[in-house]
């Protein structure tokens, strides 16, 4: 379900030309939110896909302690290093497509020019305005260079350090996946203070699966609540298979 649309009101105060500054310097600037709160998400279900299955099996709480940190570890360093060649393979795109135009340009300007004035043709410049269009982008070379990579190849000009990209995602996979671990260590450690940690783990998740869902919504158009349950639902299913897994394994090797 789509979020409520601003008022009329809220639209006049977000374009005002301060708002609209600090806005557009915001949105151009890499972010790293989208790859914690995903981290954060597949840690969460991973690991607790792990406690739910060992617990199905009815091992010991040591075993949950053991695989579930193998989890967070192992897991974690693979997503992380997946996004980063993931972010390092458009970082490298992003730059062989740049020097290809940069030699197209220094090579044959005139066929760039003509590229630049069918994009703002289909954009619906004609006549002096479309030939000003153009004399004005290919003035710059820099400018001429970015346009050619948001409007012909689709590119982005915000780029993003894969480093940074990974950092985030293993972060997120390792903090947010541990809490349901957080009801295990405690037993570990101070049996007395946790009598039942599964169902304590299970209620830990619930909320971690729910709260990161509801983080999820600032990047769709989604509301909170919506995105909330449909992460916890989606993390419940994955929970459930692993649990009814481990249960059936452990009583067929019992």
């Amino acid at each position: 379900m789509a979020r409520a649309r601003p008022s009329r009101q809220e639209l006049i105060r977000q374009h005002s030309t301060a708002e609209i500054r600090t806005r557009l310097e915001t949105e151009n600037r890499a972010g790293y939110l989208s790859d914690a709160v995903y981290g954060g998400i597949d840690g969460t279900v991973t690991t607790f896909a792990v406690v739910s299955g060992v617990a199905g099996a009815g091992l010991s709480s040591d075993i949950v302690i053991i695989l579930g940190f193998a989890n967070l570890i192992g897991d974690g360093f693979s997503m992380a290093a997946s996004n980063y060649l993931g972010t390092r393979v458009e970082q490298q795109l992003h730059d062989d497509v740049r020097e290809t135009e940069k030699h197209h340009i220094d090579v044959y300007p005139e066929g760039e020019r003509e590229e630049v004035r069918q994009i703002f043709a289909a954009k619906g410049f004609e006549g002096d305005d479309l030939e000003r269009a153009v004399e004005i982008i290919t003035q710059d070379r820099n400018r001429w260079i970015d346009t050619m990579l948001t409007d012909e190849y689709g590119l982005s000009l915000i780029r993003r350090s894969p480093v940074r990209a990974a950092v985030a995602t293993m972060i997120a996979f390792n903090v947010i996946g541990f809490i349901p671990l957080l009801a295990f260590v405690i037993a570990w450690f101070a049996p007395q203070m946790m009598t039942h940690p599964y169902m304590t783990s299970t209620f830990l998740t619930a909320v971690a699966f729910f709260s990161v869902g509801a983080i999820k919504s600032k990047f769709v158009d989604e509301r909170w609540y919506f995105a909330g349950g449909e992460t916890l639902i989606v993390g419940g299913a994955a929970a459930l298979l692993a649990y009814l897994v481990g249960a059936f394994l452990g009583n067929l090797i019992g």
